[in-house]
C-alpha cells in the first residue's frame, strides 16, 4: 500500500485519458447538483474534501472488468489504476472541472439535469456570500429560464454573455492553455478596463490558481492485492455507499471471460427461486453454496470463506449450477413437508445453504426415506440447538462432510447432530418469532396435523396460505393481563399455536371456557369434535375448559418437549431439575 497526495489535475488528466478507471462493480455515479456545487466551493476554499483508494491494475487473478469515469472518451484503454473508493468525488470534479460535456445529475427529488458549472467572480470574491452560492448551475443550453421559459434571468450561451456576466466557465479551470485564451479574451472584451484586470488576477490568486493546484490524498493498493483483502477493504472504506459483496466481486471477474453473472443469477432466480422459501436466498448464497459444492466435489480440503468464494472458477460455476439450482428446489420441498411453508417462518435462513448442497449431492438419493429421516434430524438439532445464528462457515463444512459420511458409510453422527441442546427453560424466553426454535416449534406443531379450531381444516400448505394462518395466543392476552398472569409464561411460546386469522377473531379476548363455548354454539361443534381439534395442538381440552392456567402451561410444556425431543432425535436433559420445576411448577 502506498499513501501520497496527487494534484487534481494529474488525477483528472489520468481519468480522461483512461489510465484510471473504475472496476465494473462500482455502483453508478449519483451525486445531486448541490452536492457537487458544496464538493466544488470546498475544493474552493482549500478545504480537504477526503483520500481517494486505487487500485493498481495488472494482477493477474484479479481480472476484474473495467469502464471509464463518466464524462471519459477513452473506451478500450487499458487502466494502470482502478477507483475503489472516491468514485463520486472524483466523478464530480472531472465532469464539472475537466469535461467539456454537460454534467449529468440530478435535483434533490431526482429529477435528471444536464448542467454546466461557473463561477461568479464577484461572489467568489465578497466576504458576505457563501462560497457554495458563488458557484452557478445552468442547463446545458446555458440560460436559464423562470415563468415557464418565458422570461431569461441568466444567459450565458455565447463567450460574450459570460463576460458580460463575469462568469467563469468552470471547465477551463484545469486546462492552462484554454483558462489563459479565455483570460485574455475578457480583458479584451472590457477594453482592458484596469479594475476588471485587477479583479480577476485577484480571482486568480485566490480562487482559480489554488484549486489548480489543489492536491486530493491517494492510498493505492498494489497490484498483488489479494482478491479478498480488496474486497474487505471496499467494505470498510465504502461505509457510506452501496457496499461490495463477493458476488459484485466475482461478477467483476466472470466479466472477464464475457459472462455476465448478474443476467445469469436473475434468470435463475426467475426460474427457480420464486417459492415463498427460497425467495430469500441471495445471489451471495448461491456462490457459497456452489463453492462448497465444488469444493466438496474436488475432493480436497471443502471450505467456503470468503477467499475461497472469491476463487470460484467460472468453469465450476458453469459445472454446477443447474444442479445445484435443482438442491435448492429440493431443499424448499424438504422444508415445506416439515410444515415450513414461508420465508418468515424459517428458522434460520443460513441453515438453507448447506440443506441445498446435500440435497444436490443426494441427487435422487434424497428421497430414500432413511437419508431423509437423518437430514430432517441434523436440520431440527440445528434449530433447537441454536447454532446457525453467525460464524456459519465453518459449521457448513462440518455438517456436510459429516452429513454425507452419516448417511453414505454410516458414519457417527455431524457435529450439529452431537452438539445440539435445547434446555426446557428456554420454553419461556421464546416469546417472538425473531428466534429460530420459536419457529422452529410452530412447524413442528404445524406438523403434528393440527385442525383449525371452528372448521377442523387441517393446516396445510392451502389452509396455511388461503386462511392466513399465524401465531396467537391460547389464553388471550387481554385476559392473561386482567387475571395477572406472569407474561413470562403467557407471552411464551408455550401459549400459542398456528390459529386463522377468522378463528382468531372469534377467539377474542375472553376465557377459553368462554370462547370454546362460542365456538361450539356458532359453529354448531360438538364438545368432543372440538376436544379433538385441540389434541392436535397439543393442548389439553379439559384444563382450557376450566380455564386453569398454570396446569394448562405445565402440561403444555411437556406435550412440546415430547415434539422436540422427537424431531431432534435424542432426550432432553433436565426436565426435573430444581430450575425447570420452580419455573413451571412442576416437573416437565
Amino acid at each position: 500500500m502506498k499513501t501520497n497526495d496527487r494534484p487534481i489535475n494529474e488525477l483528472m488528466k489520468d481519468i480522461s485519458d483512461g489510465k484510471i478507471q473504475l472496476p465494473d462493480f462500482q455502483r453508478g455515479w449519483v451525486w445531486d447538483d448541490y452536492r457537487i456545487r458544496a464538493l466544488i466551493a470546498s475544493i474552493s476554499n482549500n478545504y480537504p474534501v477526503g483520500a481517494a483508494m486505487f487500485l493498481e491494475y495488472g494482477n493477474v487473478n484479479i481480472r476484474f472488468k473495467y469502464r471509464t469515469v463518466e464524462g471519459s472518451d477513452n473506451i478500450g484503454v487499458v487502466p494502470t489504476e482502478l477507483i475503489l473508493d472516491g468514485q463520486q468525488r472524483l466523478t464530480s470534479i472531472f465532469s464539472a472541472m475537466f469535461s467539456e460535456k454537460p454534467v449529468k445529475t440530478r435535483t434533490d427529488k431526482g429529477k435528471d439535469l444536464e448542467q454546466f458549472y461557473f463561477l461568479d467572480i464577484n461572489k467568489c470574491l465578497s466576504t458576505d456570500i457563501d462560497r457554495v452560492d458563488a458557484i452557478i448551475s445552468v442547463p446545458k443550453s446555458k440560460i436559464v429560464t423562470t415563468n415557464f421559459g418565458r422570461d431569461v434571468i441568466l444567459d450565458l450561451s455565447s463567450q460574450d454573455k459570460e463576460f458580460d456576466q463575469h462568469m467563469y466557465p468552470l471547465n477551463l479551470i484545469l486546462n492552462f492553455t484554454k483558462s489563459s485564451q479565455w483570460q485574455n479574451a475578457y480583458y479584451a472584451h472590457h477594453s482592458f478596463n484596469p479594475d476588471i484586470m485587477k479583479k480577476f488576477i485577484e480571482f486568480g490568486e485566490k480562487i482559480t490558481v489554488p484549486m489548480m493546484q489543489y492536491k486530493i490524498p491517494v492510498i493505492t493498493l498494489e497490484k498483488d492485492t489479494p482478491k479478498e483483502a480488496v474486497c474487505q477493504v471496499f467494505e470498510n472504506v465504502n461505509t457510506g455507499g452501496v457496499s461490495l459483496t463477493v458476488f459484485e466481486l466475482v461478477t467483476a471477474v466472470f466479466a472477464m471471460d464475457d459472462f455476465e453473472l448478474r443476467k445469469d443469477w436473475e434468470k435463475r432466480y426467475a426460474d427457480s427461486f420464486g417459492g415463498d422459501i427460497l425467495s430469500i436466498v441471495t445471489a451471495t448464497d448461491f456462490l457459497t453454496a456452489i463453492t462448497l459444492l465444488s469444493s466438496y466435489k474436488s475432493g480436497g480440503t471443502v471450505s467456503c470463506k470468503k477467499k475461497d468464494v472469491l476463487n470460484l472458477t467460472l468453469e465450476n460455476y458453469k459445472k454446477y449450477a443447474d444442479e445445484l439450482t435443482n438442491g435448492f428446489v429440493e431443499a424448499e420441498k424438504l422444508l415445506n413437508e416439515e410444515r415450513i411453508f414461508m420465508s418468515r417462518d424459517l428458522p434460520y435462513t443460513t441453515q438453507l445453504i448447506p440443506l441445498a448442497v446435500i440435497c444436490t449431492l443426494l441427487g435422487n438419493k434424497i428421497h430414500i426415506t432413511t437419508n431423509k429421516d437423518k437430514i430432517k434430524r441434523w436440520y431440527w438439532c440445528g434449530v433447537f440447538g441454536e447454532l446457525y445464528g453467525s460464524a456459519n462457515e465453518t459449521r457448513y463444512v462440518n455438517d456436510i462432510v459429516g452429513l454425507m459420511e452419516w448417511i453414505e458409510n454410516c458414519g457417527s453422527e455431524p457435529k450439529t447432530v452431537n452438539e445440539a441442546y435445547f434446555y426446557p427453560t428456554r420454553l419461556l424466553s421464546l416469546q417472538s418469532r425473531q428466534s429460530a426454535a420459536y419457529k422452529g416449534i410452530m412447524a413442528l406443531i404445524l406438523k403434528e396435523h393440527c385442525k383449525d379450531f371452528i372448521s377442523g381444516r387441517e393446516m396445510d400448505f392451502t389452509v396455511y396460505k388461503s386462511d392466513a394462518v399465524d401465531i396467537h395466543h391460547i389464553f388471550p392476552r387481554k385476559y392473561c393481563e386482567s387475571m395477572g398472569y406472569p407474561s413470562k409464561k403467557w407471552n411464551s411460546i408455550v401459549n400459542k399455536t398456528p390459529i386463522s386469522y377468522s378463528t382468531n377473531r372469534e377467539i377474542g379476548g375472553v376465557a377459553p371456557s368462554k370462547y370454546i363455548g362460542k365456538i361450539e354454539k356458532n359453529g354448531k361443534v360438538l364438545s368432543s369434535v372440538l376436544d379433538d381439534y385441540l389434541i392436535t395442538h397439543k393442548i389439553n381440552p379439559a384444563l382450557c375448559r376450566t380455564d386453569d392456567f398454570d396446569a394448562f402451561i405445565l402440561d403444555r410444556a411437556k406435550q412440546l418437549l415430547d415434539v422436540i425431543s422427537k424431531a431432534m432425535g435424542k432426550q432432553i436433559n433436565g426436565r426435573d431439575s430444581e430450575d425447570v420445576v420452580n419455573s413451571f411448577g412442576g416437573i416437565l
